[in-house]
């Protein structure tokens, strides 16, 4: 979907959680890195930003699992979860909010919208970064994609999200900023707002969101907010190239 449409009774506001509330990918990287290289995982060279951003970012924890142990789930899943204890390590004292959320939340509270965050990440993960960032009473629920028949890049988790707020797609978007991610908000049926932070612009605009913003301060983002509040719109149809 390469456009907002539908929206001028908005219902809800969707949010990814790493990457797209708080600035986490660093931090993953620094475990992953650190727990690939005990490993001697790629000879002992340690990955690059490119690679995690490639084969890790926005994967569920199988995924991970399978690339660092492609023969050995277990013991891959094994290593994800002593990945995880370094990550909450690290997010307890250096996790930092997006640029702007601050201000985003408002816009939402303001307007009484339902909101939920829906992550691939495990519960325990996402619920440290929610309560870091002082999100625990903002949102109306929490859906974790390992808890669905099928997490990102289906759709599965975002259609659960609705139907645990009882929203409809046509009257909701979705904030990511992973190619998965944005791949499982269009394939749920919403408009998505890629968040390109830290993965590249090119790859996060094949997922086919409405448009790239790179926080929530950029004025892309403002421009098609206003447009929503206008009285009497019923259709909003905002493309990056003409914005």
């Amino acid at each position: 979907m390469s456009s907002l449409t539908g929206l001028a009774s908005l219902e809800a506001v969707l949010f990814d959680v790493d990457g797209t509330l708080c600035d986490s990918d660093p931090l993953h990287y620094e475990a992953l890195r650190e727990m690939l290289l005990k490993i001697g995982f790629n000879g002992g060279v340690p990955i690059t930003e490119e690679f995690f951003v490639e084969k890790f970012s926005g994967k569920n924890n199988v995924d991970t699992a399978l690339v660092a142990f492609p023969d050995d789930l277990e013991q891959g899943l094994k290593f994800v979860e002593e990945k995880e204890a370094m990550f909450q390590r690290l997010a307890r004292e250096q996790l930092k909010p997006v640029k702007g959320l601050d201000k985003m939340r408002t816009w939402v509270e303001k307007r009484g919208l339902k909101r939920a965050a829906v992550t691939n990440s495990p519960r325990v993960n996402a619920e440290l970064m929610i309560s870091k960032l002082g999100l625990s009473d903002f949102f109306d629920v929490l859906i974790i994609g390992d808890e669905c028949e099928r997490g990102k890049p289906h759709p599965d988790p975002y259609l659960k999200a609705l139907e645990v707020l009882k929203a409809s797609k046509d009257h909701a978007f979705v904030f990511e900023d992973s190619f998965s991610g944005i791949t499982a908000g269009v394939a749920a049926g919403m408009p998505v707002i890629g968040i390109a932070s830290r993965n590249p612009e090119d790859l996060l605009m094949k997922a086919k969101p409405a448009f790239l913003i790179k926080d929530y301060e950029d004025p892309k983002l403002w421009a098609a907010l206003e447009e929503l509040d206008k009285p009497g719109a019923d259709k909003l149809e905002i493309l990056d190239k003409n914005i």
